[in-house]
């Protein structure tokens, strides 16, 4: 079998103004990347308001294991497949970001023949977005420490700035830094730190906004430091809200692409599900509503994080209700959660499938939580066993899901056929989605909702600066706003090595950020960072062009 990236280059593409015409956007909408990507223009954007929107299906996974889910690759396959049984289709998807191209986990494309493409061009840089974020973010930065330098009019207390640089890489060493080192010219020297552009609220402000006047108007709210008296200061305070925007403006409009079977792809926004909010722009997920009777979407890492912001932080936020979600799954992956060495995976082990089961039996429990019917896609790799697939066929049909075989990775949209008819079968219902918690419910109590609800954890432990903070947030006006959870992707607690379900664990929060902006408020829980480091050997190691100057190594 070729490779991913021996696919991709073979792929025939489409102009990208023929796939517009077929989702149905004309010409004259487009402002195009060269030949293969384009951006559609926010005049035609705000044109479609008044159509119907067509329904919105989840794609989430288990929690993430060293064998592999291939939740990407599904979502563009099931995407692929709903086309080719003739339901007009979009697919959502957040950009990929640099830092784990370069880092451990390589490009965020598909792979086989379920990808969205031209990937190499998708993987760097693409159209810039995540470029004027970080500009954007670091403009912001550059003028409170301006305003600093020129006797501060705003009386803000330099011990009490939070707001934070970026970067889209992984670079630990500016997790903590010291700025305006070298007298009096520099400034004052003061503690700073760096988050990855992912983790910025720049970017969730970004991808949470309706329009440019949504985003103007969250960006100035961005609190970036306190005065003596604990009272905010803003980014509107600063008078930075205009430049950003002018920034973010071009960027704002939803990237075009398409699969390798010719479906439109809208690509727009990246922000982890590990440390943020973990979905695709606002702006594109509307768009593709109105443009297509089915958007196919994805949640960074597993339902737990990924999942359970969708449906508590973007669907309540944007006004959406999606109506089935598809838990994707291996065999392999389930064996990691059974106990099964990475090196064992290839052998027949249906007891390990057994054992790691109960980490897809809680991920569609919690989903079905929110009052969402419920697929188990299982991507297939050619160790398999029939044995092993009825273990979870069986288990799963207990719980009333549906277990699909898929592949799509080898097959493409044929591979994905029985997902997306499994799939059909239950979008087309009536919308019973419900947030996990109600808005009224204090900040802390919401962060233990999730944690009791979702992580199964027997309660969550509050340092006392941590819940004075949250009180402090609530007494502002914050107490409606969503939680969003910063914690391992790895385990639904805050241990990175407790696989498959653990229980009565204790989550510890150890820091809360306001993002006002945004509107949610960040628990960081655990060792987790929102600056990665990387790791002992790189990714970017193996990076390099070839003869011809073609990329190697990235997928």
């Amino acid at each position: 079998m070729p490779s991913d990236l021996e696919i991709a280059r073979a792929a025939r593409l489409r102009p990208i103004s023929e796939v517009a015409q077929a989702a149905g956007i004309p010409a004259e909408a487009l402002e195009p990347y060269g030949r293969f990507k384009a951006k559609i223009g926010l005049d035609f954007i705000q044109a479609q308001e008044g159509r119907s929107d067509g329904a919105l299906g989840l794609v989430t996974g288990i929690s993430p294991t060293a064998a592999g889910e291939g939740k990407t690759t599904t979502t563009i396959g099931l995407g692929d497949a709903l086309n080719h049984v003739g339901r007009r289709t979009t697919i959502c998807l957040r950009e990929p970001s640099l830092g784990p191209c370069f880092g451990v986990k390589g490009g965020a494309t598909g792979g086989g023949r379920a990808q969205v493409a031209p990937m190499d061009e998708i993987n760097l840089h693409f159209t810039g977005d995540f470029h004027a974020i970080t500009s954007a973010n670091n403009l912001l930065a550059a003028l409170l420490d301006n305003h600093l330098y020129w006797g501060n009019a705003l009386g803000i207390d330099p011990r009490r700035v939070t707001w934070r640089r970026a970067l889209d890489m992984n670079d630990r060493a500016l997790r903590m830094v010291v700025n305006g080192l070298g007298g009096a010219a520099n400034g004052s020297p003061r503690e700073d730190s760096f988050d990855i552009t992912v983790a910025s609220e720049v970017m969730a402000v970004f991808c949470l906004a309706r329009d440019l006047g949504d985003l103007q108007d969250r960006l100035g709210r961005m609190q970036v430091a306190s005065r003596r008296d604990g009272s905010a200061v803003t980014a509107r305070d600063l008078q930075a809200d205009g430049a950003m925007a002018a920034l973010l403006r071009d960027a704002l409009a939803p990237n075009l692409v398409q699969t390798l079977e010719g479906s439109p792809a809208l690509i727009h926004g990246g922000p982890f599900a590990n440390i943020a909010h973990g979905c695709n722009s606002v702006m594109a997920t509307r768009l593709g509503l109105k443009l297509a009777d089915t958007v196919v979407t994805e949640a960074g890492f597993g339902a737990d994080l990924g999942g359970e912001k969708f449906l508590d932080i973007k669907c309540s936020s944007a006004g959406l209700a999606p109506r089935c979600a598809v838990v994707v799954a291996t065999l392999r992956a389930l064996k990691m959660h059974g106990g099964v060495a990475r090196s064992d995976l290839g052998r027949e082990d249906p007891a390990a499938v057994g054992r790691g089961l109960v980490n897809l039996a809680r991920h569609v429990e919690n989903l079905q939580k929110f009052g969402l019917p419920v697929v188990v896609a299982l991507n297939r790799f050619v160790s398999d066993t029939p044995g092993e697939f009825a273990v979870v066929e069986a288990a799963m049909r207990n719980q009333g899901v549906e277990t699909v075989l898929c592949t799509h990775w080898a097959d493409g949209a044929a591979g994905a056929e029985a997902l997306a008819r499994a799939v059909l079968a239950r979008i087309d219902g009536e919308a019973q989605y419900k947030p996990l918690y109600p808005a009224s419910l204090g900040l802390a109590d919401k962060i233990r909702t999730v944690a009791q609800q979702i992580y199964r954890a027997s309660d969550i432990a509050l340092a006392p600066a941590v819940a004075k903070r949250l009180q402090a947030f609530e007494a502002a006006g914050h107490r409606n706003l969503p939680v969003c959870i910063a914690k391992t992707q790895y385990s639904f607690s805050a241990d990175p090595t407790a696989m498959g379900a653990p229980v009565n664990h204790v989550l510890p929060v150890r820091e809360a950020r306001l993002s006002a902006g945004a509107g949610f408020v960040v628990a960081v829980c655990g060792d987790i960072m929102t600056m990665p480091g990387l790791p002992r050997v790189p990714a970017a190691n193996s990076i390099r062009l070839d003869a011809d100057g073609l990329i190697e190594g990235l997928f």
